[in-house]
């Protein structure tokens, strides 16, 4: 049975191109003319989706500089929680016109709550499908407050054991949502591609019977188009109009050009997937005549035996395969043949059975 989903009317599975979803997450940098900005190039570049974040920085951590809160190392060294989110945050009064807009760019646009206000504030804006970030994976009663809604929802995994993964797919499917997908991830920012470990995907499908698709933080695209080779079906990258216009996310995020390269390579990726077929292909049709074949390299009288010089395997492939060498020797043909003649059975006396 093909297992897919649908997001406003876009099918997404195996047997469909790949789904690119370009993550804004903080890169609009404080200025909704970034974020239009990034909305009008991922639609340029190819990608069938732009993600935000709903939270603010009371939504999502409390404010407190206890040791707790504090970040040591990394990206975001010296800040606290608070303030690491209060920079980067998407203020929720730009909600409906980053919704408006792509909807006039003709692009989806969905997004990562992170309590239930923000989906109540999604559910205003009609939201198409809805994204659980890994920090969140663990949050059951969020997914389940999201599955409530009945759209369709992508868990992204990074963190969670295969124990804590099952947790949030059955709080999913217990809370009511119907079209349901997981992503691979690794939550470093960057990580490193042998962080990834890409052979989990196809087991992930097999296991848990979804569409599976991969969150990715590496540095280039490498990763993301292996992973369509073993079975991913959603790619989601943070998307940055400058990786150095020093947002908080900015460093680890595609620029336009390699957004573009991604989206046209997952789905050149997923073409040559294709399918098992051991016939020859459309584009080799014309080669056939080329490989090669058994032709007589000597003029040869009727009745006259054939032997190891009287034939060889050559190019092109319009005599017999060259499988019958040895089946041939011996033969007497039935007719005078001149050398550089293509061998057939048809000039071959006939042997008694």
């Amino acid at each position: 049975m093909t297992i897919e989903i649908s997001i406003a009317g876009r099918k997404i599975g195996e047997d469909h191109p790949p789904y690119v979803v370009a993550e804004m997450s903080a890169n609009h940098n404080g200025d909704i003319k970034n974020a239009f900005s990034i909305i009008d190039q991922a639609k340029s570049v190819g990608a069938d989706a732009v993600k935000i974040q709903t939270y603010t920085a009371d939504t999502i951590t409390l404010n407190s500089t206890a040791e707790d809160f504090c970040i040591h190392g990394g990206l975001w060294d010296g800040k606290t929680l608070y303030e690491l989110y209060e920079w980067a945050h998407t203020p929720w009064d730009w909600h409906r016109e980053l919704f408006v807009y792509a909807k006039k760019q003709d692009i989806t646009i969905f997004s990562s709550p992170f309590d239930n206000t923000a989906v109540d504030l999604l559910e205003d804006l009609n939201a198409p499908a809805y994204k659980i970030a890994s920090f969140e994976a663990i949050d059951l009663p969020l997914i389940k407050y999201v599955a409530s809604t009945r759209k369709p929802m992508i868990i992204s995994t990074g963190m969670a054991n295969a124990e804590e993964i099952g947790e949030a797919i059955d709080a999913a499917k217990i809370g009511g949502c119907k079209e349901l997908a997981i992503l691979h991830c690794v939550s470093g920012y960057p990580a490193p591609a042998s962080d990834y470990n890409l052979r989990i995907i196809p087991n992930m499908i097999e296991r848990f019977g979804l569409v599976t698709g991969l969150s990715d933080h590496t540095l280039d695209n490498t990763t993301a188009l292996v992973s369509v080779g073993l079975g991913a079906s959603i790619i989601e990258k943070h998307f940055t109009l400058d990786r150095k216009g020093g947002g908080p996310d900015d460093s680890f995020s595609l620029e336009p050009a390699e957004m573009h390269a991604l989206c046209s390579g997952v789905r050149v990726a997923w073409e040559a997937k294709g399918s098992v077929d051991y016939g020859y292909k459309s584009s080799e049709a014309g080669n056939v005549k080329y490989r090669r074949s058994l032709y007589f390299v000597k003029d040869m009288e009727k009745g006259e035996l054939i032997t190891p010089d009287s034939i060889r395997s050559v190019r092109p492939g319009f005599g017999l395969a060259p499988k019958y060498f040895d089946e041939l020797i011996g033969r007497r043909v039935s007719q005078t043949i001149k050398k550089n003649t293509a061998v057939s059975f048809d000039f071959l006396e006939k042997t008694e059975k």
